[in-house]
């Protein structure tokens, strides 16, 4: 069983774009909504990604918060543009951007499309209480705000929050 260990941060300024050293286009949908999974119908999300020229079948636990079950197997490029056709919701189109800092990896997504103009950093730990150093531009953690993650952008994308949600001041609630 594979276990993610992720934090998410609102980049503050756009610094992190001198530090990245690749970048690959995505673009991903879900077989389930957050309904379901918030509903407690579906324990997981279900999740298919074209990444560059490559293409996943991705499941995680429903847990909220830094610490999910994930489990990820490769799949035909052409099998994944025949599910993405078959997701609800709406399409999360992005470029990851990969940034070295101290020792950890962090993934810079910039989102494309109904989600235009929302940037999340994430970076994977080891262990939860893992020690890290946050670079200068991570800003505010996202790590527990819902409306984040990428199951809840496809179906209520960034594009159709209010401004109170874009101002990221309620990120410790859960939203």
């Amino acid at each position: 069983m594979g276990i993610e260990i992720e934090r998410k941060f609102l980049p503050s300024s756009d610094a992190w774009r001198a530090a990245a050293h690749k970048t690959v286009a995505m673009a991903q949908g879900y077989l389930n909504d957050i309904a379901m999974v918030d509903s407690g119908a579906m324990q997981a999300s279900v999740r298919v990604r074209i990444e560059g020229d490559a293409a996943f079948l991705n499941i995680k636990s429903r847990e909220l918060g830094a610490r999910r079950q994930e489990f990820e197997y490769p799949i035909p490029v052409a099998d994944a543009q025949a599910l993405l056709a078959l997701c609800v919701g709406g399409k999360i189109e992005k470029i990851r951007h990969y940034v070295q800092h101290q020792h950890h990896l962090w993934e810079v997504d910039e989102f494309f499309g109904d989600n235009a103009g929302l940037v999340v950093a994430e970076i994977e730990l080891s262990s939860v209480d893992e020690t890290f150093a946050k670079p200068d531009w991570a800003g505010a953690e996202a790590t527990h705000a819902q409306r984040y993650y990428n199951l809840a952008l496809a179906s209520r994308a960034y594009s159709q929050w209010c401004d109170d949600e874009r101002q990221a001041r309620d990120l410790n609630q859960g939203h």
